[in-house]
Parts: structure tokens; sequence; C-alpha cells
């Protein structure tokens, strides 16, 4: 019926518009077409069909075993391509960290005056070789060694031992994998050495000028193999603060676990060595002698800081994984330039200048603010907590100056006071839904609560309360054990430099060349005018 119409249609048209003969080779000319693509249809239609079959084939010859031996291999290859993109990403992040050495030296010895340059430098060196002997002997052991989280810190792990393994032939096996890929601990030791490290540094600033070199290195180990690895046993180690009141602790990057241990530890050591002879009789006197390094160091800690935050995502395997870092990045980013406004400004109105060493330490004050909550927080939250960072900072470097407290490089105000500002703004700033839901260490998640999968309500005071108390024991374990450690230290008169010395300057007495700084002219070239 349907060809019977289209033909006495056609027909009708070609009526009206052409002979038979016409209309006759058009309908052979559209019947042979029609035939074309029935043929067509079926021989696709054939072919699916036996496509099918051979695939039922296929599984019909594959058992068991076979294929839990393809699923394993699959397996396999996926937990080493993504232990493959950890350990890229944590040994890059782990140089740009480890870069940030630099960016202390420079700003410390800037900060300094020039008869003191060339032992600035030497503390910073002896600071990151001591402490990595620390971290490898003692430290890393006491921070990640095996404990069950009712410990107080690990006890594997001594000198590097069980870092890999061999089987019966001897074959060295270097890697672990388990849920989150195939990994090497020494990936995680290296990575966590630059942290280490970077916290004793701190303390270097705060005791700059005053300390014996000697003395200084034999505190640089207690502080890398036993005090600062106590504070990241009982947190990042999976200690007993990690699991409080089921929430735990939330510090993404170590504004408590880091910068207020080494905040705490300087702030004790500065207060027992007393301040530099003539430091707030004569303050012009103490006043940075080199700028252009200054601003350098905090540049190049501006750099390293993005190893410092984005790195501490410890993983790179999915494009999530990629997007927390880059959140990281922009909140790293906005605080740091939000604290260093703010400062400058500060000082504006305070001194009706303006302050490019005050600039520097707002950056640094804004960086340390953010590094607690700059994985759980937006980017409007990463600008308050660089601002109020910023307040932090002055406030507390007016208060030691009016205690005669005398740090030389803000060290306690921009590592302690911000750190302890940023470990507070992690818990009022996260993007949990209002003050009840919690991401902390979720991420892009809620902190799930005890069915799995609905978010855990009531969760965000439990966080604050958690860091409250980290905040607390970081500043009594850090404090009290570094201040004991420098007190004694002093009573054997093994801790400050002579008055004769620091007059003159520990450049000249102690080191060779007695100057960090060529100052002899260039000799003139012949014939000139």
């Amino acid at each position: 019926m349907m060809k019977s119409g289209v033909i006495v249609v056609l027909s009708a048209l070609a009526v009206a518009n052409g002979s038979p003969e016409e209309l006759q080779a058009e309908i052979q000319a559209l019947r042979q077409q029609l035939r074309q693509q029935k043929v067509l249809i079926k021989e696709q239609g054939d072919r699916l069909l036996e496509e099918e079959e051979a695939q039922s084939r296929r599984l019909q010859f594959v058992d068991a075993a076979t294929l839990s031996t393809q699923v394993a291999a699959w397996d396999t290859t996926t937990y080493n391509l993504g232990g493959a993109m950890d350990s890229l990403w944590l040994c890059l992040c782990g140089a740009l960290v480890m870069f940030m050495h630099a960016g202390f030296a420079m700003l410390e010895t800037g900060c300094c005056r020039a008869k003191n340059a060339s032992n600035v430098l030497m503390k910073n060196l002896v600071n990151v070789c001591v402490g990595t002997l620390g971290w490898w002997l003692l430290g890393w052991a006491f921070a990640y060694g095996s404990q069950s989280g009712t410990e107080l810190f690990g006890s594997s792990g001594f000198f590097g031992e069980g870092f890999y393994t061999r089987d019966a032939s001897g074959n060295i096996t270097p890697v672990s994998c388990g849920s989150d890929g195939c990994q090497s601990t020494m990936l995680s030791w290296f990575f966590q050495w630059a942290f280490c490290t970077a916290g004793a540094t701190i303390v270097s600033g705060a005791v700059a000028e005053r300390v014996k070199g000697p003395t200084y290195a034999a505190f640089a180990f207690v502080m890398t193999s036993f005090i600062y690895p106590m504070v990241v046993a009982w947190t990042w180690g999976g200690g007993w603060l990690a699991v409080f009141e089921g929430v735990g602790y939330m510090d993404f990057a170590g504004s408590g676990v880091v910068h207020l241990t080494g905040g705490a530890a300087g702030l004790a050591g500065t207060i027992v060595l007393g301040p530099r002879k003539g430091r707030f009789v004569n303050p012009e006197e103490f006043e940075p002698h080199n700028l252009p390094l200054v601003v350098l160091g905090t540049f190049a800690l501006w750099f390293g800081w993005y190893g410092f935050n984005p790195g501490s995502t410890l993983t790179m395997k999915t494009g999530n994984d990629g997007a927390l870092a880059a959140q990281v990045a922009m909140n790293t980013t906005l605080a740091a330039a939000t604290g260093g406004i703010t400062v400058f400004v500060l000082r504006y109105f305070i001194t009706k200048k303006y302050d490019v060493g005050g600039l520097c330490n707002g950056i640094l004050a804004g960086l340390v603010s953010i590094t607690a909550g700059c994985g759980s927080m937006e980017c409007g939250s990463a600008f308050a907590t660089g601002l109020i960072g910023g307040f932090v900072y002055q406030g507390a470097s007016m208060l030691l100056q009016k205690l005669k407290v005398d740090d030389p490089v803000d060290a306690s105000p921009v590592h302690g006071f911000c750190g302890i500002w940023g470990c507070m703004a992690v818990a009022l700033f996260d993007w949990g839904k209002g003050f009840d839901h919690y991401h902390g260490w979720s991420g892009w998640s809620c902190t799930p609560g005890s069915d799995g999968v609905s978010c855990k309500t009531g969760a965000n005071g439990t966080g604050l309360g958690a860091n409250v108390v980290m905040v607390l024991m970081i500043i009594v374990w850090a404090g009290l054990l570094s201040g004991i450690s420098f007190f004694v230290l002093k009573r054997t008169r093994m801790l400050r430099i002579s008055e004769e010395v620091e007059e003159t300057g520990m450049d000249s007495h102690h080191h060779s060349p007695p100057k960090a700084y060529s100052l002899s002219a260039a000799p003139a070239t012949a014939g000139a005018v």
C-alpha cells in the first residue's frame, strides 16, 4: 500500500510536470536504491551478530583464576602509575620547600648587622646539615614510626631501618602497595625532612647575633630529632590529637605543627638569651643592613611556600587532587598579598613612611596564617585570614618591643603568633555548611557521621576545640622544653657570646674570611680620565 501510494503521488507529479517515460525512469531508480539499502542493512546486522557470538565465546573461555590475575595486573599498573605521580609531585614540592632555606638565609642575613653576616649564613647551613642527621637518626622514627594512637611517639624506623625489604634471593623491594598506591617510605622521609629542618630554621632567626655556633648546632639536633618529631607524632603521625573527639585537629600544612613549634622555641630562646647589647638604647644601629637581601629572601620563601602548602595534598592521582592543590595555591597567594598590604598600610599610618621590611614580614604573616586552612576554606576566607594575620603580626611585634624582647627578624610574631591565628582560622572559616558541618581533612567532602554517609553535625565546634588543645600542647612542649634547654646552656656559659665578640662582631673573631662583604675599591683602569 505504501509503495502504491508513493507511485500514485509520483504519477500525479509527473502528469503535472513531465512525461510518463520520465516518471517510469525515476521510479526504477528509487527501487534500485531501496534494494541496495536493504542489502547493506542485512550485512551490518549479520556482522553485529557475529561479533556478539565471538565476544560471548571469549567470555566463556576466561576462567575465574585468569580473570583474577588480569584484574590484579590492572590494579598493579594503576597503583604503580599513581605511585609514580605521587613521587613526582612530592619530590618537586619537597625541593621547593628545601629552597625555602635560601629564603631564610637571605632574610635573616639582611635583617642583621653586616659584622655578623657570615655567622648568620653559617648558622642556616649548619641547621640544614645537622637537622638532616637528626631527622635520619631519630626524628623520623619518633614522628612516623609505628604507634597505636595512644602512644606518645613512634618506635620504628631509626637510622632509616625498614625503609625497604629483601626477598629470599636478596632482591630489594623499595615500595609497599596499598589502597593509596605503591609508594616508597623514602619519599615521605624526604618530603617531611624539608618541613622538619624548616621548623628548626625559624629558631635560628630569633636567636641571631648572640648565640654561639656549636651551641646552636647542638640545639638544632635536639630540635629536629626530638622536639619537633614529638609534635608530629601527636598530629600528622596519627597520634592522640588526630582522633580527638572523633573529629581531630586540622592543620593542613603546618601553621601549628611547623611554624608555631619553631616560633615558640625561638621565643623561648630569645627570652633566655636576653636582648643584644644596646638594642633598646640605640635601636637605629640594629636596623636591617641589606634590604635587597630581605626582599630576595621574602620572594624565595613565598616561592617555596608553593611546595609547602600545595604539596601537603601528599598525592596527585586524580583530578580532585589537582583541583585541591590549585585551590590551596590560590588561597596561599591571596593570603600572602593581603597580609603584606595590611602591614604595609598599618606601618605607614604609624610611622608616616614606607616600610619595606614591614611589607616583607606582612607577606610572611599572611603565608603562615593560611597554612593550616588553605585546603578547607574558600578564597574569600583566605583573604580574611591574611587580613587578620597582618593585624596579629603587627600587634605581636609591637608587644615584644614594648616588653623588650629582642627578636632580630620578628620570627616569633610571624611564625608563633600568626601560627596560633592560623590554627584558629582553619576552624572558624572551614567551608562546611554553616557552623554545623565541618570538612577539615575531608577536603571537598564533609566529615561523615556515624553512618558513614550523612554529614556529621556539630563538628565545627569540636574541630575548634581540638585545635585549641593542639596549640596549647605545642606551646607547652616546644616552648617549655626549648626554654629549659637554653636556660641550662646559659647557666653553663655555653650559650651566649662574650660582650667583646658581640661588640666587634662574630665574623672578625670566628670566621675566615673575617668579612662577608669585600669593600675594597676596584683598581683604576689604565688611561681612565
